[in-house]
């Protein structure tokens, strides 16, 4: 009795892989050994970096407080103490949303920190 490979489920399964690879360059998107390696390590780096974004964000953050806060007189950590201290509760992606576009907002919010230092 010969053996039986299913053909229809390795099919759909190596199409999908190629359809995932559309995109890349040469054998990463033709060739299916050198395909899937491509995929994998692309959903690998997709799971990661969804990851580093939260912090490449709260980095970012942190530098526009920062350079707002020393605009006003004050140092970034030091801002946060008085903050905390005066009971503004507010986290770092609005407080980085006013130190851009709203600057007189934060000038009276880091006044606000500096009585409660």
């Amino acid at each position: 009795m010969p053996r039986a490979t299913n053909s229809v489920a390795s099919r759909k399964r190596r199409k999908k892989v190629l359809k995932a690879a559309r995109g890349n360059r040469g054998g990463r998107s033709k060739l299916y050994r050198t395909a899937d390696d491509t995929v994998n390590k692309g959903l690998a780096y997709a799971y990661r970096d969804r990851r580093q974004k939260k912090r490449n964000f709260r980095a970012l953050w942190i530098t526009r407080i920062n350079a707002a806060a020393r605009l006003n007189g004050l140092s970034y950590s030091h801002l946060m103490n008085g903050l905390k201290k005066a009971g503004v509760q507010l986290n770092r992606k609005v407080l980085a949303n006013l130190a851009v576009s709203d600057a007189g907002t934060f000038t009276v919010l880091a006044d606000r920190a500096k009585q409660h230092l």
